[in-house]
């Protein structure tokens, strides 16, 4: 497999782990959170809102960070076409944020947020850059 096929696979795989985060789950709750730390819970609930709605378009442009839309927009079809198909694969999902951390002096952050799947509990670890002012999903791990 080329280099880049991989690496826009493997993003792609990323961006799929985050709309699972999103789909189809009880509303993110900003309350609790002030400063950059709502900022970083409103960029996650706007994404669940995002794809719940189906908005791919909003989700490249508002959602993701831009190395993840330029990794996607090299895939056939282009960012909007790759995260069309991930919500094929996306059922039933409820997340919670447990907790956020800014770093990189407010350039950068990560969210633990706690997700049930299928009857499965998962913890993962969402990262998210500041790009022009705002909060954006750079990978989940």
């Amino acid at each position: 497999m080329p280099s880049f096929t991989k690496r826009a696979s493997l993003q792609s795989c990323a961006v799929l782990l985050v709309i699972g985060l999103s789909a189809c789950a009880t509303t993110v709750s900003t309350s609790g959170y002030k400063g950059e730390a709502k900022g970083v819970a409103q960029t996650i609930k706007d994404l669940q809102s995002d794809v719940t709605a189906g908005d791919q378009k909003k989700v490249c442009e508002k959602d993701l960070a831009g190395p993840v839309v330029k990794s996607l927009s090299s895939t056939p079809g282009g960012c909007q076409k790759a995260i069309e198909d991930q919500l094929k694969e996306i059922a039933s999902f409820e997340v919670n944020v447990q907790s956020i951390q800014i770093i990189s002096a407010g350039h950068a952050a990560s969210a633990k947020v706690k997700s049930k799947y299928s009857g499965k509990t998962k913890i993962s670890t969402i990262s998210l850059v500041k790009e022009a002012g705002r909060w954006k999903i750079a990978k989940v791990s």
